[in-house]
């Protein structure tokens, strides 16, 4: 479809607006990710709506030695992918636009969710983020804006801005696009030599283990649940050939630690065994936390949870994360 390229909130204000707006916020490089989110974006705003994509670098959340100047600038070929995903409009400020009398002093401030883990590793950078969230809200005036999963934290911090500010936005989280080796898409991933992006599968192959260590153990959970360890059980089950399964059932269930330990166990034998591949892998963190402060969870924990890694192949930095529901037997996660 035909798609408009603005640079400035006055020529995006001008346009007539007679349905739901859509926006989906890039920062450019685009690929299959991003066309996801601008898909998902075209099917909320519907056929009378409008789906904006903003490019926008934003030098606010880039600390000292960070890839600023390297990031991949491709409006060309963004402008040609956001129309060919369904949008209706590229808007591509200028720093001058967004920050027309340079970095602002006001900034919205992440708080203690923003000083963990990927605030930890780059202290500033959610503040920054925040602040040009915020800016490209009120810049665009949507009724909804979307963002992946892969960047579960940014998500939430955005999440949390949004209630606790009062913006009156819909905001939409979009599952994480994998290439078919389980890679999470990233603009960061062109940077990848064809060594690197060996070592750097581990942190999705890490996340698969825990994900696959928490499936089986739920799954005996909720078989142990099922029916009472009494004998005439026991005895049931031999008569089957199960006893050892219910042996090893009532073991998971009663096991401590288990849980939320054994999951990160399996995802840290991964990434260990890749910090000895060459070149290798130099983990940052492995974490597994509550989505709604990013703390870490504790082994009696239930409810939703995000199992997240992050880790530098080379000179790159890669983040990745799945969830993952504890407590809910006999359902899939």
């Amino acid at each position: 479809m035909t798609v408009s390229l603005l640079r400035t909130a006055g020529e995006l204000h001008a346009r007539a607006r007679t349905g739901r707006r859509a926006v989906v916020m890039t920062m450019g490089a685009l690929h299959e990710g991003h066309a996801t989110l601008v898909r998902t974006a075209r099917r909320i705003a519907g056929p009378d709506g409008e789906v904006v994509v903003t490019v926008f670098v934003n030098p606010l959340q880039f600390g000292a030695g960070e890839d600023l100047d390297r990031y991949p600038r491709t409006l060309d070929a963004d402008v040609e992918l956001a129309g060919r995903s369904g949008a209706d409009v590229v808007f591509a400020p200028s720093v001058d636009e967004v920050y027309p009398g340079g970095e602002p002093q006001v900034r919205v401030t992440a708080g203690p969710m923003g000083e963990r883990l990927e605030g930890a590793s780059r202290p500033g950078h959610f503040d920054g983020m925040l602040t040009v969230v915020a800016k490209l809200l009120h810049l665009t005036r949507p009724d909804a804006a979307l963002y992946g999963q892969k960047d579960a934290q940014q998500l939430a911090l955005i999440r949390r801005m949004v209630r606790d500010l009062n913006f009156g936005v819909e905001i939409v989280g979009v599952p994480t696009v994998r290439e078919e080796d389980g890679l999470a898409l990233s603009s960061r991933n062109r940077y990848l030599s064809a060594p690197e992006r060996r070592t750097a599968l581990a942190l999705s192959r890490a996340l698969f283990a825990g994900q696959d260590r928490h499936a089986a153990q739920e799954a005996l959970r909720a078989r142990a649940r099922e029916v009472p360890a009494t004998r005439a059980r026991a005895e049931a089950l031999s008569a089957i050939g199960e006893s050892r399964a219910a042996a090893d059932a009532h073991a998971v269930a009663t096991a401590v630690p288990g849980g939320p330990a054994a999951v990160r166990a399996a995802a840290r034998q991964v990434l260990d065994e890749a910090a000895r591949l060459q070149p290798p892998l130099a983990l940052d963190y492995l974490a597994l936390v509550d989505p709604s402060d990013f703390t870490e969870i504790g082994d009696d924990f239930t409810g939703e949870a995000v199992l997240a890694v992050a880790a530098r192949v080379g000179t790159t930095r890669l983040i990745d994360n799945i969830p993952l529901t504890f407590g809910n037997f006999g359902a899939a996660s």
